[in-house]
């Protein structure tokens, strides 16, 4: 899949295009919740997840989001970013849809966790979970 969006910027699920370099300079540096992995644990994410969606403008890529599922029936959406300097034209929620809606994955039941993007999530249909989910989470 490859497909434009907004003037400039281009979506692509082709996980040979990421620019781990990129990638792994976010997420270790910018991002709250990614800062502890490394290079090769970042990579093999890259490698091992379901779908990775990079958005990319002049070829450069300025966005990334990555779900692990089973294919089939659910998913997590994880490591979602855009660029600072390429924010505030709704390239986040299309980043996120083309995740969460393309290749057959709108059927799926998504989970994830977030601080501070509750409302880019809400408008793809995310809200607090129900009494059925519970959670356990990964030590510190």
């Amino acid at each position: 899949m490859r497909r434009q969006v907004n003037d400039g910027y281009e979506l692509d699920d082709d996980r040979g295009r990421v620019d781990v370099d990129a990638l792994v300079a976010f997420l270790t540096t910018h991002a709250y919740w990614g800062r502890w992995r490394g290079r090769a644990e970042i990579e093999q994410q890259v490698v091992s997840s379901w779908r990775v969606v990079g958005l990319y403008a002049d070829g450069a890529m300025v966005g990334f989001a990555r779900a692990v599922s089973d294919g089939v029936a659910f998913a997590y959406l994880a490591d979602v970013y855009v660029d600072p300097a390429h924010r505030g034209d709704g390239l986040g929620v299309a980043l996120v849809r083309e995740v969460v809606d393309g290749n057959g994955a709108e059927k799926f039941r998504w989970l994830l966790h977030t601080m501070d993007a509750h409302g880019l999530y809400a408008k793809l249909g995310f809200a607090a979970p129900g009494p059925d989910l519970m959670e356990r989470p990964a030590p510190r």
